[in-house]
């Protein structure tokens, strides 16, 4: 892993998570994989959902990750830990707090959903994503569903068969928000 993504992700420093902007995304490509497993990591810590520092970190190393893999069209390359991030997610609470503020694994999942889903004309990465997003259609998050679907009939129209096995679960999804 690049040594400048180590420190942020080992030392949780948020004093130097801007920097990783100033490098080049061809000098981070590499660590990128890496990089979200330790970031599945550190969000799946007892302590993330209160601990503002780490957080912050994640979401700034998270902007970055997502910028470099579209700057250097790397999805495939990432997509398996992209997904399995993604998919750590849902083991955690998504629903909105009464002030509908996002809960940080809501906002991770967002972000994440983003980058994958918006590579709807990929088919390896659809395969790896599709399964994962038809399991956020029912985690009580309205944005995240919505957006969900949204990035779900843009797949449809790309590579449907990817969808036939989740059709009941989509079908569902869609009647109960009537």
């Amino acid at each position: 892993m690049h040594h400048l993504f180590r420190m942020v992700l080992g030392q949780k420093d948020l004093s130097r998570a801007g920097d990783l902007f100033s490098l080049d995304d061809s000098e981070i490509e590499d660590s990128l994989t890496e990089a979200l497993e330790q970031i599945k990591i550190i969000s799946s810590s007892s302590d993330y959902q209160t601990n503002n520092n780490d957080q912050a970190v994640v979401e700034i190393c998270i902007t970055r990750i997502t910028t470099a893999i579209r700057e250097t069209e790397s999805i495939e390359k990432h997509a398996k830990a992209l997904v399995g991030l993604w998919d750590s997610c849902l083991e955690h609470n998504l629903r909105p707090s009464g002030k509908d503020e996002d809960t940080p694994h809501a906002k991770i999942a967002s972000d994440i959903m983003s980058c994958i889903l918006q590579n709807y004309n990929r088919p390896p990465v659809m395969a790896l994503a599709i399964p994962i997003a038809v399991k956020f259609l029912h985690r009580g998050n309205k944005e995240l569903c919505r957006n969900m679907s949204n990035y779900l009939s843009l797949a449809a129209i790309t590579k449907a068969d990817l969808l036939a096995d989740h059709t009941e679960v989509i079908v569902k999804s869609i009647l109960q928000a009537f």
